[in-house]
């Protein structure tokens, strides 16, 4: 094979690049299936976002994939978009009609180059593969604006004949020339040594950059992803939440932010808009309907949460003590200090007074040993619970009791939800309505809503399940639209329907509470 006369390693660069493949590689493992159109709002999101390159999709794989990747190409201006591709002349052809829209385009041709894969699966000896490459990098010269060549499962190719693959992809066009440790068994000294030799022994031009792809089966995808950068690489392949094939890939939101907050160890950083970063998640947990884990770095529920006395005396002196970020720079809500039977009593007053109590201190003293006493029993005392230990009131913390709930759903080929729902009142007395909606919570907040004649538009809804001493209860968590107004709440209950309208009814009377007094909803810094 004949290559042209090329310069060696390029000029040291402080930008990574990040490649996200969220639709990709995320989309294609089991329970992450999306359609075109939620492709299409994961892409939007992504370019919320500011991530340089989407892989939107294997455009080979199938026609929807095809279908994906050309609507996002029409629709998505700011990244490139990027469709994966098997060296082979088909795949390209494939790759290059979906991705004909998009302003920029980039192909991401991929062949594997260890031993086992080229025995067992390629049948292929090196001198085949090599070939494959030149093959396939010809056929796409000219036809793409970007060219990236992957070496599938490099971490477990003899490193002289990696050496030479990668030459032979920069030789015939390849801009970008990915390192992936597809099988996830690399360790960080091992990929940041792989990539420093790479960056010296690999003969490319000089605007050619190295790539990591990171799979996380043990759990290091973004440690050596981040090792990977000090060897060298200037882009990372990553996805939202991580998702990805098997233990998934390395976390954007993870990676991003470590380079950001330790710019002082990486000195690199990304053009990322990291405020975007909480909302994206939030998208893709809706759209795959695969929830985080809580614990989940950066975007999991617990990421900014604290309950330990300790921990909420510090926070509520000054956030720097228990936060290395903060809540706003990755578009998060705001911190929560979660009173449960850790809390002390400076969290319990701050979180009073936001709820607009003001005890004196005896009743404050009482209102403690109360707290402590249900939060050992419960585990976490919600907003609606605080509300009604002050008030005296029933737990769901508001004058509405639920009684009853009945969910009914039509069978046929346009099934129908219903739900029927009692609730008393101590000056109405007891209070029936049957409403149907989009899905039965959907149709038993409109009979709540006709029942206390408000209008409220969910915007989001959260349930779990809670073991505690005293037994199993749920807790859900609401967010309401009252007129242009944002309010949330929590309650909690025997069911998720009891718990859900609880929370609802509270949030109801939360708000209207603020309109009484034409306030507006107050946005503490920290929030239950």
């Amino acid at each position: 094979m004949s290559k042209p006369t090329l310069m060696r390693a390029p000029k040291a660069q402080d930008r990574v690049h990040i490649f996200d493949t969220t639709l990709r590689d995320g989309e294609q493992a089991p329970g992450f299936s999306m359609s075109p159109s939620e492709k299409l709002e994961v892409a939007r999101m992504l370019e919320r976002v500011r991530v340089d390159t989407i892989e939107a999709g294997f455009a080979a794989a199938s026609p929807g994939d095809s279908e994906a990747i050309r609507l996002i190409a029409s629709e998505i201006t700011g990244p490139t978009i990027c469709s994966l591709a098997r060296a082979g002349e088909a795949d390209v052809d494939a790759a290059a009609r979906a991705l004909e829209p998009a302003r920029r385009k980039r192909l991401h041709v991929f062949l594997a180059t260890s031993p086992i894969h080229r025995e067992a699966k390629l049948k292929m000896s090196r001198l085949e593969v090599l070939r494959a490459i030149e093959k396939a990098l010809v056929h796409a010269r000219g036809r793409f604006d970007e060219i990236e060549f992957s070496a599938e499962d490099a971490l477990r190719t003899e490193p002289d004949f990696l050496i030479e693959a990668m030459s032979c992809a920069a030789s015939f066009g390849a801009d970008v020339l990915n390192v992936p440790d597809t099988v996830g068994v690399s360790e960080p000294g091992e990929i940041r040594a792989l990539f420093a030799s790479l960056a010296q022994k690999v003969v490319r031009p000089e605007h050619v950059i190295f790539s990591a792809h990171c799979h996380n089966d043990l759990g290091l995808a973004v440690a050596n992803s981040l090792a990977a950068v000090q060897g060298g690489a200037r882009q990372i392949e990553c996805s939202i939440n991580g998702i990805g094939e098997r233990a998934g890939n390395c976390s954007l939101e993870e990676v991003v932010m470590a380079l950001r907050v330790r710019a002082d160890i990486f000195g690199v950083d990304t053009h990322l808009d990291t405020t975007g970063l909480w909302p994206a998640s939030q998208k893709l947990t809706r759209v795959t309907g695969a929830a985080l884990s809580p614990n989940k770095a950066i975007v999991g529920k617990n990421a900014f949460s604290h309950e330990a006395g300790i921990h909420q005396h510090g926070m509520l002196s000054d956030r720097r003590t228990y936060e290395i970020m903060t809540p706003e720079s990755v578009g998060s809500p705001g911190s929560a200090l979660v009173l449960g039977k850790h809390s002390g009593k400076h969290a319990l007053t701050q979180r009073l007074s936001q709820l607009g109590y003001q005890p004196d201190p005896d009743t404050l003293n009482t209102t403690f040993i109360a707290f402590k006493a249900y939060a050992d029993e419960h585990g976490e005392a919600t907003d609606a619970d605080l509300v009604a230990l002050m008030e005296q009131r029933s737990q769901s913390g508001c004058q509405w009791t639920v009684l009853r709930t009945e969910l009914r759903t039509t069978t046929g080929p346009k099934p129908q939800q219903f739900a029927r729902v009692e609730l008393e009142h101590p000056e109405r007395g007891r209070v029936s309505d049957i409403a149907s909606g989009d899905g039965p919570m959907a149709s038993a907040f409109a009979a709540v809503q006709r029942i206390t004649g408000t209008t409220a538009t969910v915007i989001g809804l959260e349930t779990r399940l809670v073991n505690s001493p005293a037994g199993r209860d749920f807790v859900a968590e609401i967010r309401l639209d009252l007129n242009g107004k944002h309010v949330s709440g929590r309650a909690r209950g025997p069911d998720v329907v009891t718990a859900a309208i609880d929370a609802f009814l509270f949030t109801l009377d939360r708000g209207q509470a603020f309109d009484t007094t034409g306030e507006a909803h107050p946005q503490p810094a920290i929030a239950v």
